[in-house]
């Protein structure tokens, strides 16, 4: 199984939860802020390697994310 397959199980598990109330689910403003602050870091090539780390943890989380929320339109569009 690729990595890309166990995020989309995750997904669909996440999706059939309450596909309402995950489609409200938004990031608080200081997450938003950080994940700026951490994408130009990266842009200017002033990010530490923990930093790197965070980043892209925080893109996983988001494409987890984003992949639940893409299941839970079609299961209330069905």
């Amino acid at each position: 199984m690729t990595l890309t397959e166990a995020f989309g199980n995750v997904a669909d598990a996440i999706a059939h939860l309450d596909p309402d109330k995950l489609l409200e689910i938004k990031a608080a403003p200081e997450l938003s802020v950080r994940v700026e602050e951490l994408t130009w870091k990266k842009k200017d090539g002033t990010i530490t390697d923990a930093e790197a780390l965070e980043l892209e943890r925080f893109l996983a989380l988001d494409m987890l994310i984003s992949m639940a929320k893409a299941r839970a339109r079609k299961l209330l569009a069905a």
